[in-house]
């Protein structure tokens, strides 16, 4: 995985429940409930990145994708026989 793409979605994701919730703070009456600003805050996150982080969320997937296809090559029958060969040939000790 592309160590960029995901720090730049994380940092993304983390400013877009963050600048909300500290808008919400600066009102006399989310003082009082933080746990209702916050919930308002992740609300608006949420609705945020659905919208605007579309493009680093499928560059982030794209690459786990390439990376998860990477490390899982496939397994041929021509090394299923290499590995029983060797194994019957080789001396038991």
């Amino acid at each position: 995985m592309k160590a960029r793409s995901a720090l730049v979605y994380s940092v993304l994701r983390l400013l877009a429940f963050l600048v909300p919730f500290g808008v919400l703070m600066l009102l006399p009456i989310m003082r009082d409930y933080y746990w209702l600003a916050a919930i308002f805050a992740a609300l608006i996150g949420l609705s945020l990145s659905m919208l605007f982080l579309r493009r680093p969320l499928e560059d982030m997937a794209a690459s786990m994708a390439e990376r998860r296809a990477r490390a899982t090559a496939p397994v041929t029958d021509e090394d299923v026989e290499d590995a029983a060969a060797d194994a019957v040939d080789s001396p038991k000790d």
